[in-house]
């Protein structure tokens, strides 16, 4: 499965399944700020092999809304940061539940490498040279906010070492469940949705149908 912006060209090499991210993922979301309500339907529409959404994605809500825009299933990846099991320092599971939607900035859009992190006071000191050199800003000139940072904050949990992928998710992670807690209530939750309130909408005959289903 490739992990892409680029699917169709991905199904023309030969992968039996992709990964699309929309704009409100962590990390690189490309730079055409496209929003998965929008980029979803329109890899159903062009595409012949599954595919998963990732970016924005945390919940049963977010299970249920992606099948219905097309895709096969979702990817995780800040959420399952904030787990019991993921190998990563404490510091940065506290500052996953502390944050908010409003918490996350996109960084190194002058050089088309935009990348979405959260908000610390390295970002802060990157952001901050951005500005002084506009067009002019070289990849050198912020090297160290976002090189080797991740063993800092990952391992060593200096939370404002530098620029460390984060997607905007983060508004929706309350929590720190174990794996196996999270996915067996995303999977829960899911049903009820689909079961109670989507056939509830659609007419209360048809709620057995889609239990059989």
């Amino acid at each position: 499965m490739h992990v892409c912006r680029h699917s169709l060209k991905a199904e023309q090499i030969g992968c039996d399944a992709v990964s699309v991210d929309g704009f409100e993922c962590g990390g690189h979301p490309g730079e055409d700020d496209m929003p998965n309500m929008i980029l979803l339907p329109r890899a159903a529409e062009e595409l012949k092999i599954p595919f998963v959404a990732s970016g924005g994605m945390a919940d049963a809500r977010s299970l249920v809304a992606v099948l219905a825009l097309g895709a096969a299933g979702m990817n995780m990846g800040t959420r399952f940061i904030a787990t019991k099991e993921a190998p990563v320092h404490e510091n940065v599971k506290r500052a996953l539940v502390a944050a908010t939607e409003l918490d996350t900035r996109l960084v190194m859009r002058a050089i088309r490498n935009t990348e979405r992190v959260l908000k610390n006071k390295g970002v802060d000191r990157l952001i901050e040279i951005e500005r002084e050199k506009g067009a002019k800003l070289q990849i050198a000139d912020i090297h160290a906010e976002v090189a080797g940072v991740y063993p800092k904050v990952m391992i060593d949990g200096e939370m404002d070492a530098g620029a460390w992928s984060c997607g905007m998710v983060v508004g929706l992670i309350k929590d720190v469940p174990t794996v196996k807690e999270l996915i067996d209530r995303i999977m829960a939750d899911a049903e009820r949705i689909i079961l109670d309130r989507l056939a509830g909408l659609v007419g209360v005959e048809n709620k057995a149908a889609l239990k059989v289903a």
